[in-house]
């Protein structure tokens, strides 16, 4: 899975509040939520945005709250995937339970700067700085992670699971 964007970079520490302020936690749709993604930081990013483009961010990206609408506001806004040096625990485990692609890297989170045209292979860690001619390398998920997310997330990487096991049990 390539993705590929513009980069929107962002500091340390950007917690679940600035992702999705709380005042529209009222609302689970994913389109909505996108609508006031990172107003915070940006009042304009959610019309700025364009689909498939890249957060960067430093450190305990999406720390804060445990709320799930965080990394759903982030995708309902369009954006393809985040990379960030860290990722606090909760928000890495809610992104990939939604199905939304992330990579922790250090030197690419560094390196990459806001407007460079950014590269992500998500299946083999591999992202590339179009703009700099430069290529960073983060740990790949393991195998199942990655079916995980290029399934969408964790409701449908069940729902096929079981699928394949009735399949199975029904041939048997």
């Amino acid at each position: 899975m390539n993705l590929q964007g513009r980069a929107w970079k962002f500091g340390a520490n950007v917690d679940t509040d600035v992702i999705i302020p709380v005042r529209y936690l009222t609302s689970i749709d994913p389109v909505e939520l996108g609508r006031h993604c990172l107003e915070g930081l940006d009042p304009e990013f959610a019309q700025k945005v364009q689909p498939g483009d890249i957060i960067v961010a430093a450190e305990n990206f999406g720390c804060g709250s445990s709320r799930e609408h965080a990394p759903v506001a982030i995708k309902g806004a369009g954006v393809g995937c985040v990379i960030a040096a860290t990722f606090a625990r909760i928000f890495f485990r809610n992104a990939l339970n939604i199905g939304l692609p992330i990579v922790e890297c250090a030197e690419a989170a560094q390196r990459i700067d806001e407007g460079d045209t950014v590269e992500v292979d998500v299946m083999s860690g591999r992202v590339i700085n179009h703009t700099k001619g430069e290529t960073y390398q983060a740990a790949p998920f393991p195998p199942f992670v990655q079916e995980l997310i290029a399934v969408g997330g964790l409701v449908p990487y069940v729902a096929r699971r079981l699928q394949e096991r009735a399949g199975t049990v029904e041939g048997a």
